[in-house]
């Protein structure tokens, strides 16, 4: 692990700040101090461009030949340039013509070569001894002699100005970030509080007390978002714990049933003795309960491997009339007990992509459920048609409905509406959620409309095949 993956978040959030703040400031003081060069460096260039011009207004002719400062004149309040500061004058053979008396103890080289009213830029050259100087020449005519004026200034005190700044932006620069270290990691340890309050109260969520919640003091921010979909995730977690709770006992409590019945009737029958008839009458008494036991173990086993997600489908075309008919003719007997009639109403073949056993268990369990709850003698509707949403198999009785609080747990494992039915009639209550599961498995969905005393429709709804 690196040095950088060791340190606390409050640590790492603190040193960026710092960076950027450090960073800020310096591009800032290299701004200002490049803008401060600048600055003085162009009036020292003003000034030498002043020494060339006043030496081309106060420089004459000698009579010996060569140049000389004009008698009585003064440049910049000086019989000469002062000595901090320096002018040579060249011929246009490159023959020294003017040297001021206050000329710089340097040698500047060799004259150059520069058209008349032209500037040669300005440049500064070190020289031995330290020495800095600033020089600029400039091409010019001393009544009509053509001469290149080369002036040379000191720039020793923009050095110092420019080095008494660099001094106060480093002084500025330390105070700074030493400032924005102190902030910075305040800052950090303020925008983090709610993190830590959240790890805190995370400590106290256990398995019995997934009722607890994470505080959220800014539902707007990002740390305030974290909480509230953790919140969300705690939630949909207690409801998963409630729900294996409530699994656990009712399948505990179906599997019991069936167990107890078996046990009763087995020592009544060991305890008063019977004989062949009684015997055959406890004994298919029994096999009606261990029936009862195997259906609902297969329903559990169902749900177990849907729930591990190791039902592996076999999607292949299926016309879902085709299919709507076959599981009425297969559960027709059971609505000919309550002389019910079941009608499939299609206008024609409904093509799908599904695994053909997976669903057909759906519509069973559907359709077995209109029977169980329909009333004596009611009709059953099994409609079949393709919408622009999908394909859509609807199976509608004349049953008492659901009422609204229940609609929404009816697909629940092991939930009844009416909790007095026998499990005889009304079965365990996981016919309704394995429907749900298949369905959906087929990428579906299940839906429910009810109005209490008029009936109910649940409607499957499939994509449609795509076409070959």
């Amino acid at each position: 692990m690196s040095w950088w993956a060791r340190r606390s978040a409050r640590t790492r959030l603190a040193i960026v700040l710092i960076a950027a703040q450090a960073t800020v400031v310096v591009c800032l003081a290299v701004i200002i101090a490049f803008a401060q060069a600048r600055i003085v460096y162009s009036q020292l260039d003003q000034q030498l461009d002043d020494d060339i011009e006043n030496a081309e207004q106060l420089l004459e002719r000698a009579p010996e030949g060569g140049l000389r400062w004009r008698a009585g004149q003064r440049a910049d309040g000086h019989a000469e340039p002062e000595a901090d500061r320096s002018i040579e004058v060249f011929g246009a053979d490159g023959n020294l013509l003017y040297r001021s008396r206050t000329a710089l103890a340097v040698d500047l080289g060799s004259p150059p070569s520069v058209p008349e009213h032209m500037r040669n830029g300005p440049a500064s050259r070190a020289f031995p001894g330290d020495g800095h100087l600033r020089v600029l020449s400039g091409g010019c005519a001393v009544n009509g002699l053509p001469v290149v004026i080369r002036a040379a200034r000191s720039d020793k005190l923009v050095r110092d100005q420019l080095a008494l700044l660099g001094g106060s932006i480093t002084a500025a620069l330390v105070a700074m970030v030493l400032m924005a270290t102190l902030t910075g990691y305040a800052i950090a340890g303020r925008a983090l509080a709610p993190l830590a309050k959240m790890a805190e109260r995370a400590k106290t969520i256990t398995a019995e007390k997934l009722s607890e919640r994470l505080p959220v003091e800014n539902p707007r921010d990002e740390l305030g978002r974290l909480a509230i979909v953790m919140n969300e995730a705690f939630a949909r977690l207690e409801r998963s714990f409630e729900q294996m709770r409530r699994f656990t006992a009712d399948a505990s409590h179906e599997l019991r049933t069936p167990l107890t019945a078996i046990r009763t009737v087995g020592e009544v029958a060991l305890r008063e003795g019977v004989d062949a008839a009684a015997s055959r009458e406890v004994i298919g008494s029994m096999l009606e309960e261990t029936d009862r036991l195997a259906r609902l173990v297969d329903s559990l086993l169902t749900l177990s491997r849907a729930d591990a997600g190791r039902v592996k489908l076999n999607p292949e075309p299926t016309d879902l009339a085709e299919l709507a008919r076959e599981v009425v003719g297969h559960l027709g007997v059971l609505a000919e007990e309550k002389r019910q009639t079941i009608a499939v109403e299609s206008q024609g073949p409904v093509p799908v992509l599904v695994d053909r056993l997976v669903l057909r268990q759906a519509v069973i369990n559907v359709v077995d459920n209109a029977i169980k709850y329909g009333p004596e003698a009611g009709p059953i509707r099994v409609v079949v048609e393709s919408k622009p949403q999908g394909a859509v198999l609807a199976v509608v009785d004349r049953g008492p409905g659901i009422a609204v609080e229940h609609r929404a747990r009816v697909f629940d494992r092991f939930y009844r509406v009416d909790a007095s039915r026998s499990r005889e009639d009304g079965g365990a209550g996981l016919g309704l959620a394995i429907a749900r599961w298949a369905v959906e498995a087929n990428g579906g969905c299940l839906e429910l409309e009810s109005k209490p005393g008029e009936g109910s429709t649940f409607r499957i709804v499939l994509p449609r095949r795509p076409p070959a």
